[in-house]
Parts: C-alpha cells; sequence; structure tokens
C-alpha cells in the first residue's frame, strides 16, 4: 500500500530543475504515485515526458482555464503572469487533447475561473470546459477540475455534459456546496496545507471518507506559508487525516487506494 498525490505540477519550474531529488522524496516518504497535472499543450507535451521517464509518475493531459483564455484575456489588458510562453491557441490544445486523452489517466486540470478570468470571458471559457469534458467522456477518463470562484457554475456544466468522474482538487467553495457536490459521488482531493486550512480541515472531518483524496498542487500550498510544496508532503496530510479520523494511518491509505481505483479505473 502506499500513497498517491494526485494533483501535482511537477513540470513548474521550482520542482523540474531537481525532479530526479522531487521524486526519490516522493518514494522515501512511501508515495507511489503522483498524477502530474497538464496546463496548455507544451506542459502536456512535458508532462508526458515525465510520465514516461518515471513509473511513478501518471499523466493527466489538460487545458487551464485561465490559458483556455489567455490571448482574450491579453488583448483586455490584462497581465496574467505566466512562466511558460509558447502558449498554443485553445482550439490547437483541445486537438491536442483528442489526439491524446487515451494516453492519460485524467484530463485535468480543466475548469472555470473566475478570480483571474473577467466576465466577459466566460461565455467562451465555458465553451471550452464543456469541449474538454466532453473529449474526456469519449475516452473514458475522469476530470480533474480547477474551480475558482465559479464552483457553482462548474457544477451546472458537469451534469449538462454527464460528468460523474470528477475530482475536484483545492475546492475553495463554501462546506453547505461542496457536501452537495459530494451527493452527486464526486471526489475532493485536500492538499497539504490542509493542518493550517481550517476549511480543507472541515472538508476531512465533514464530507464522505470514500470520496476524499490527498494532492499537493506542488509547488503550492505548502505545509509552511512561503516554502515549496512537493509530493513527498502528502505523507504528513496522511498522517493528519489518521489524526481527525481517529484511525490508523493504514486504514487511510486503504481506503484513499480504494477510492484512487474507483476513480481512476486502476490501482495507485
Amino acid at each position: 500500500m502506499g500513497l498517491a498525490d494526485v494533483h501535482a505540477h511537477l513540470t513548474h519550474p521550482r520542482l523540474a530543475a531537481e525532479i530526479e531529488s522531487v521524486v526519490a522524496r516522493a518514494c522515501a516518504a512511501g508515495v507511489t504515485t503522483i498524477v502530474a497535472n497538464g496546463l496548455n499543450r507544451a506542459d502536456n507535451r512535458a508532462v508526458a515526458r515525465l510520465a514516461t521517464r518515471y513509473p511513478q509518475v501518471r499523466a493527466a493531459f489538460g487545458l487551464y482555464p485561465v490559458d483556455a483564455v489567455l490571448a482574450e484575456l491579453r488583448a483586455l489588458g490584462h497581465d496574467y503572469p505566466r512562466d511558460d510562453q509558447e502558449l498554443a491557441s485553445a482550439e490547437d490544445a483541445l486537438s491536442w487533447l483528442r489526439e491524446h486523452a487515451g494516453e492519460a489517466v485524467a484530463i485535468g486540470e480543466i475548469g472555470l475561473d473566475g478570480h483571474w478570468v473577467p466576465a466577459p470571458l466566460w461565455p467562451r471559457q465555458e465553451r471550452i470546459f464543456r469541449a474538454c469534458l466532453e473529449i474526456a467522456l469519449e475516452a473514458g477518463k475522469p476530470v480533474i477540475v480547477h474551480s475558482r470562484r465559479r464552483e457553482r457554475r462548474t457544477l451546472e456544466l458537469l451534469e449538462e455534459v454527464g460528468a460523474t468522474r470528477v475530482l475536484w482538487h483545492c475546492f475553495g467553495g463554501k462546506l453547505a456546496l461542496a457536501r452537495q457536490i459530494a451527493e452527486r459521488g464526486h471526489v475532493f482531493s485536500i492538499p497539504a496545507n490542509a493542518r493550517r486550512a481550517e476549511s480543507f480541515t472541515r472538508m476531512l472531518q465533514t464530507l464522505p471518507r470514500t470520496q476524499l483524496l490527498l494532492e499537493t498542487d506542488c509547488p503550492y500550498l505548502a505545509p509552511d506559508p512561503g516554502g515549496t510544496s512537493e509530493p513527498a508532503h502528502v505523507a504528513a496530510t496522511a498522517d493528519y487525516v489518521a489524526e481527525l479520523w481517529s484511525v490508523p494511518r493504514a486504514e487511510v491509505e486503504e481506503r484513499m487506494a480504494d477510492t484512487f481505483a474507483c476513480l481512476f479505473g486502476q490501482p495507485p
């Protein structure tokens, strides 16, 4: 039995520069599976190369909701920070996703973002999100959702297209809405800053234990403020979950391994 980090960004410059050590530390901490999420066409290709190189890494191919409308965002004068400047159009990214969806364990991360993206661009963002969902359904893949300040609309679109194998990463909505989402059978992944984040602690305490997984969103959401997160940190989160649930750590691992297998259709 081992742990899984179901949402990592191993291609981020802060981790890519020492990827060998990052993977080695994860293995030493008992993390046997890392789902590396892609953000755009170029990033998806980098994720695919990592999955080929490291057996612990499994590729998820996506189109980050800000990247999906990045050209339009910049045309409006918004200076969204982005480390990689070589971005294909959303249409090119969708074409790549259709061609390579079968090679991934999931389509993600995808979704809606109302923090960086202004309301005039929401209709286009929704069309692209819907297209991503249709690609996932056609390929028989679960989806890994990013939703920021647009959680309820995200749920509406998921229900409209009939997506049921859904992982909500780093959920930032209200707990009442999380309960409604859980009633649909969707899964939530809890990041490595859970011990210092009341919202994630409450999710661990109140949502069905069979619908929870662990993530890092590395290099973000580190256990310590201002730090760099990495997949090895899910081990400490698993310890915290065991404390909250008053169960042995092995029970946490077993329960989450079952949830991982149900969602992704393969064991961690």
